[in-house]
């Protein structure tokens, strides 16, 4: 079975993929255009304050995988 990627991965796919670019992003949400590029490139971190923004902007849950029961 595949690894599922950590959440930071996730979230850089979701700001990839959210069909808006980065600069509307950053202009919604008030985080820096410089922030986003750099934490898509994988170049920093996000403070949790900072993720809450953009996870509510991206319209982001976080669901918890079901566990196998053995």
């Amino acid at each position: 079975m595949a690894k599922k990627k950590p959440l930071s991965e996730q979230l850089r796919d979701a700001v990839r993929n959210a069909g808006v670019s980065r600069y509307r992003i950053a202009q919604d949400t008030g985080i820096t255009e410089g922030q986003l590029c750099r934490f898509v490139h994988g170049q920093s971190r996000l403070t949790l304050d900072t993720i809450d923004v953009l996870a509510e902007y991206l319209k982001l849950d976080i669901v918890p995988r079901q566990r196998k029961r053995r």
